[in-house]
């Protein structure tokens, strides 16, 4: 079938009614029904709304969120702040990621690694999975506008608008740069964490928000490695896909390096310790070895224990970055 997307943004407004799908039908037309049957699976209707949401990604980001506003209290900010930003993070990240399986259901059915799904197993309709999205950022909106501040309300919810509109139903179909590009909407949730505490932005959220943004390049990349046949089956031009893995490993090794520098950078504009330090630049050091060991030897093997790697570094990164500060305000 082809993709709901396929133009630019402008020209695509007009498919979005197509694309949330309405036409709840279309979840089991548009792929073959035995695709379908492979990945049937048996859970309640609440584990299939909670699947929905992507919560393995939602915790993710909330790893991110709560070490930056450590950092941006210089200690421990109060208990209600941290509750608050952190539920209305997760219910903005969980419509975003909600919607993002509305529009991609079609693709979701062709690759092997997304068939389980609620949508494309049936368990849940598109309508239905609309309607809980629009649910969760509404929520996330009146909670964090209600009990946080505008800024990172109106963040929280900017973040899904471009993830959804720019990522998913542009570039994730059109361009090989669409995680490069669409991947800055996973580096708003330190702006966020940054946003709660001090109701303002400056250098050290930004350059935060940019080690997320180089990030997320390698760190998704390393998986469409091992998944690119998926991606080239779904035709989602997905690097690997398109380019092949040598070149997606060069870059990966580009990226890689300027992440490194950036948590080094880092370290001078928001003042850390030498904890943090010492921590950037182990942890950098390996993850840059990890990418040079990809380039070295191509193979799928090698691109997941980047990935897996990539998780690790980021939740230690972090966890150092608010260690540093809890050390330093004698908590």
């Amino acid at each position: 079938m082809a993709p709901c997307w396929s133009g630019p943004l402008a020209p695509g407004l007009a498919h979005c009614a197509s694309c949330f799908g309405l036409d709840e039908e279309r979840d089991l037309r548009s792929a073959p029904m035995q695709q379908v049957a492979a990945r049937r699976v048996t859970r309640s209707r609440a584990a299939a709304y909670l699947a929905l949401t992507k919560p393995r990604i939602i915790e993710l980001l909330l790893v991110t969120t709560l070490p930056t506003m450590v950092v941006a209290e210089r200690g421990l900010p109060p208990l209600g702040l941290v509750l608050c930003t952190l539920l209305g993070g997760a219910l903005a990240a969980g419509g975003a990621n909600a919607l993002n399986m509305v529009v991609d259901r079609d693709i979701d059915a062709v690759m092997a690694r997304t068939r389980g799904r609620p949508l494309v197993t049936g368990e849940l309709s598109a309508g239905a999975a609309l309607r809980v999205a629009l649910a969760l950022e509404g929520a996330a909106l009146v909670l964090l506008w209600g009990t946080v501040n505008l800024l990172a309300a109106a963040l929280a919810v900017g973040a899904t608008l471009f993830y959804v509109f720019v990522y998913t139903l542009w570039l994730k179909r059109t361009s090989t740069r669409n995680i490069v590009i669409g991947g800055a909407a996973g580096a708003v949730p330190v702006l966020v964490g940054w946003a709660a505490v001090t109701g303002s932005l400056g250098w050290p959220p930004l350059v935060l928000f940019a080690v997320i943004f180089y990030w997320t390049p390698p760190h998704f990349w390393a998986l469409a490695v091992r998944y690119r046949d998926d991606y080239a089956a779904a035709d989602v031009p997905m690097l690997p896909a398109v380019a092949g893995v040598r070149a997606t490993a060069v870059r990966i090794l580009g990226y890689s390096v300027a992440l490194w520098a950036l948590t080094l950078l880092f370290s001078p504009v928001a003042h850390m310790g030498s904890l943090y330090l010492g921590a950037a630049l182990l942890l950098g050091g390996t993850f840059t070895w990890h990418a040079v060991q990809l380039l070295r030897r191509c193979t799928p093997e090698r691109a997941m224990r980047l990935f897996r790697w990539s998780i690790t570094y980021i939740t230690l990164l972090f966890g150092a970055m608010a260690l540093d500060q809890l050390v330093r305000s004698g908590f």
